[in-house]
């Protein structure tokens, strides 16, 4: 391990010497790529640099030991930095876990009603407020980009981009079907109904990700409608976008002008693509997926929200926590804190 953080603190070093270069100071691109560069090595830099204090600090009080007057202080010491310094090698082993290169990135996420008919649309709408609540707390940003109304409130679909800090580092988790057991406000006998809601999430992707041929689409333009069809703008603004090759369908309606629609579309289908495509590889390295919290499979059930018990059990990391009305008001962190630490002990124990 140290061995690894030598060779990342020489790289730290290299770094900083380049962006003191003149010549390298002048190209605007090269510094962005050396300032991220930076940036993603630095916390690393710092902790090493604590674990090295630390072990200074042990062996500093260990060769204190054999004096009288100061033995009592140097045990007291030992002790304290050898908690310390365990501490410390596990948030390095952490920072060491290669890092998913997406994470930094806006998401795009799509909700629809599964099972369960009008029920399964209302779930859809009370987890699109939940990561709306969610994204309010964390300071996200949320934008609408399509939506279609369930006929008995929620949505049969909605898709929209959460904007922020680090959101797919937290978001990434949440594709996959939701279950809820309720009585719905429909059923005059008192029974629980079970309904599901699929949830995808997937990483905002620039153009160098995902190479689009305009030959290869097909691009409809049509009048917004708003809830049963009702038309809310008088021009063609809303824009349907198929990707021939993969049969790939989007559609964005809620802004007012066709070319911002537009944009978008074209944003959300590079993403379902380089998505899809994620998802081909993942599915070859059986190995790599095994080392995931959850496949990401769409089809698999991750969580269960119990109204009756007031529990939400995450079925990946077998993880219950008895506060679903919190949790349905974006109290998420709990739940999306116990996978990241379930993630990175299965990283750190290879499996």
């Amino acid at each position: 391990m140290e061995e690894r953080l030598e060779a990342i603190v020489k790289r730290y070093k290299e770094i900083e010497e380049e962006l003191m270069n003149p010549e390298i100071m002048g190209d605007f691109k090269k510094v962005s790529v050396l300032s991220k560069e930076q940036r993603d090595l630095e916390e690393i830099v710092k902790k090493y640099e604590e674990y090295k204090n630390t072990q200074t600090a042990i062996s500093d009080a260990k060769s204190l030991m054999n004096d009288a007057e100061l033995r009592e202080m140097a045990e007291m010491e030992l002790e304290e930095n050898t908690k310390k310094l365990e501490i410390v090698t596990k948030e390095l082993e952490i920072l060491l876990i290669p890092k998913d290169e997406n994470d930094g990135k806006n998401v795009i996420m799509e909700i629809r009603g599964a099972a369960g008919g009008d029920e399964a649309n209302i779930f859809a709408g009370d987890l699109f407020r939940m990561y709306t609540y969610y994204a309010e707390k964390e300071g996200w940003k949320i934008e609408v980009i399509n939506e279609i109304p369930g006929s008995s409130g929620g949505f049969s679909q909605v898709e929209y981009m959460v904007k922020g800090e680090n959101v797919y580092s937290k978001l990434k988790y949440e594709s996959g079907a939701h279950r809820v057991q309720r009585v719905p406000e429909t059923e005059s006998q008192g029974r629980v109904h079970t309904s599901t809601a699929t949830v995808v999430v997937m990483p905002e992707v620039e153009d160098i990700d995902v190479e689009i041929k305009e030959s290869d689409l097909k691009i409809d333009v049509y009048h917004s409608s708003g809830a049963g069809g009702q038309s809310v703008n008088t021009s063609n603004s809303a824009v349907r976008i198929t990707h021939l090759p993969t049969n790939t369908v989007v559609t964005c309606q809620n802004e007012r002008s066709q070319m911002k629609n537009k944009e978008k579309a074209m944003s959300i289908l590079k993403s379902k693509i380089y998505d899809n495509l994620e998802q081909q590889k993942n599915s070859e390295l059986t190995a790599e997926r095994k080392s995931k919290v959850g496949t990401g499979d769409r089809s698999e059930k991750i969580r269960t929200y119990n109204y009756p018990q007031n529990r939400v059990t995450d079925h990946r990391i077998n993880f219950s926590i008895m506060e679903l009305d919190r949790v349905m008001d974006g109290g998420l962190e709990p739940i999306i804190t116990a996978l990241i630490t379930e993630d990175q002990k299965r990283k750190l124990e290879g499996k």
